[in-house]
């Protein structure tokens, strides 16, 4: 179960039978009927998981999740979009601005909570380590045969089956990024897919900076961004 949940939506019926539903599963849920004070409300409760619509008064959905990718207390958080706006532009838009998933109204409280489950379990299993692994082949021989690793360096096995690739189509949208240098706007280049196997899976999106101040790359799984030339 997810530990608090922050719930955005100007609806007061929306938000009723949403709370309805999480409170009978024992999850705490915080409410908020507008963008400033959901975003205040991501920063000072610190949820596991944010819920939000895309017409909010004040700061709209949009807007609200650049804003929490921005800031270094949610970058990480999961972002579910819940949306009247059902158009495939509209949907693109909200992946970009940074939410996770997108679910079209009328949604019922079942089918959000099994995707923000999903999320909450994903968000977890990123930040459990990779323990040491053995390939196939190396396990079957005998003990002594097996190269004892570096001090200090994890044996990773790399699944052969994954694909790891760069796109211009990666699975998960590139967000919409500001060069740290001079506040412009980066302009997305490809994306990298790559990891330890299709479960343990890593995308990283390539940027550049039109005012020459470099070339960058976010994580997607850390949700970071750092200058690569």
């Amino acid at each position: 179960m997810p530990r608090l949940v922050l719930l955005i939506d100007r609806d007061d019926d929306t938000r009723e039978m949403y709370a309805e539903f999480f409170k009978s599963l024992g999850v705490e849920l915080v409410e908020a009927a507008d963008g400033r004070d959901g975003l205040a409300q991501a920063i000072s409760r610190n949820p596991e998981v944010i819920v939000t619509d895309t017409r909010l008064p004040g700061i709209d959905g949009y807007e609200l999740c650049t804003l929490l990718r921005r800031d270094s207390t949610t970058r990480a958080t999961p972002i579910v979009v819940v949306t009247g706006d059902g158009y495939e532009a509209d949907i693109a838009r909200a992946r970009a601005a940074g939410a996770d998933s997108v679910l079209v109204k009328p949604c019922l409280p079942q089918a959000l909570f099994a995707e923000i489950h999903t999320l909450v379990q994903q968000a977890r299993e990123a930040r459990t380590p990779v323990l040491p692994l053995l390939a196939d082949n190396e396990a079957a021989q005998p003990s002594s045969s097996v190269p004892t690793p570096r001090r200090g360096v994890q044996a990773k096995a790399l699944s052969r089956t994954f694909h790891r690739h760069d796109t211009t189509k990666p699975p998960t949208a590139p967000p919409d990024l500001v060069c740290p240098a001079c506040d412009r706007r980066l302009v997305y280049q490809r994306s990298h897919i790559g990891g330890v196997s299709e479960r343990h899976a890593e995308q990283w999106d390539d940027y550049e900076c039109l005012a020459g101040c470099g070339v960058f790359q976010y994580r997607q799984r850390t949700r970071t961004l750092r200058k690569v030339s």
